[in-house]
């Protein structure tokens, strides 16, 4: 910082004005706290609030709400068909996840090596999803999965089958379908990491002999990985809470957290377990995502050395 004692070398720079500006520190813009308190209202009146009440009537031992109790939350915890049912629909988490990270990465690569209309193009493709009803999305897959649809029509008429194949509520369907929705959460992250990511840096790798896949482990990776944490966190999230792709592409010989909720709270009534089996999926889905932001500090620092 140049000093005011500076009139011999610099005597345009000894003035009060420059020297006060010198000497001042620079004021630090606050806020009033209460500018908060309309959305901290929002939260509490629309979160906390039906959250608190989900935990009041899951502390009742009985469907009449006569008692209270742990009985809810033992009755899950110690049911091997509920404990199976939890650790079906977190698996789905992470197929679905692991599918939209193998084919997001390379979508999201090519937009950014895309230029002009194409990336536009391919844009609106990518964002696609988002812009279709999710009952008509998955009404669609139906269609394409079913006996008579196009998948099965297509491998027959190839030569490939003589019987339809089974692709409808299996396992493996529900994840493609699953996929396909939550593709975008993937995607754009991805997009927004590779987008920041400095060209010079790959012809560098090159230059000093890296091949392409050593270029993307070393180089493009570690610089990434945020952004796919926070695709993978998005589309994990999102895919084990699907109601409705679950429910009707899946169908009723594959149960999920969803539908086992709706089943208890709608179908027979019990509130109390309804509400446990809740707040155990919450807690669960917490976790998953207390792991991932671990993962997504991890990254940054790895990004960083």
């Amino acid at each position: 910082m140049i000093g005011c004692d500076v009139s011999i070398d610099y005597p345009h720079l000894a003035n009060p004005s420059f020297c006060a500006m010198q000497t001042t520190a620079p004021a630090i813009t606050t806020y009033d706290l209460k500018l908060t308190l309309p959305l901290a209202a929002f939260f509490v009146v629309f979160f906390l609030s039906p959250l608190a009440i989900l935990l009041y009537v899951s502390l009742h031992t009985d469907a009449a709400m006569t008692a209270h109790g742990l009985t809810q939350y033992g009755k899950f915890l110690l049911d091997p068909f509920s404990l199976g049912v939890l650790g079906r629909t977190l698996w789905v988490g992470v197929q679905v996840t692991a599918l939209c990270l193998l084919l997001g990465l390379p979508l999201a690569w090519v937009y950014v090596r895309l230029t002009g209309g194409l990336q536009t193009v391919l844009m609106v493709v990518i964002l696609l999803p988002l812009l279709t009803s999710v009952v008509v999305r998955t009404f669609a897959w139906i269609v394409i999965l079913g006996r008579q649809g196009i998948v099965n029509s297509t491998l027959a008429a190839l030569g490939v089958i003589d019987a339809p194949l089974r692709l409808l509520y299996t396992e493996g369907g529900m994840v493609v379908a699953l996929a396909q929705v939550q593709m975008p959460l993937m995607v754009l992250p991805l997009i927004t990491a590779l987008s920041r990511l400095d060209p010079n840096l790959l012809d560098a790798s090159a230059a000093l002999g890296a091949g392409h896949w050593r270029t993307f482990r070393r180089v493009v990776l570690p610089l990434i990985l945020p952004g796919v944490i926070a695709g993978c966190l998005l589309t994990y999230a999102a895919s084990i809470t699907a109601f409705i792709t679950q429910t009707l592409v899946g169908g009723g010989q594959l149960l999920f957290m969803p539908m086992y909720i709706y089943q208890q709270a709608s179908t027979l009534s019990n509130w109390p377990f309804a509400a446990a089996i809740s707040i155990i999926f919450l807690a669960a889905v917490l976790a998953v995502v207390s792991l991932f932001n671990v993962l997504g500090r991890l990254s940054k620092g790895y990004a960083h050395a």
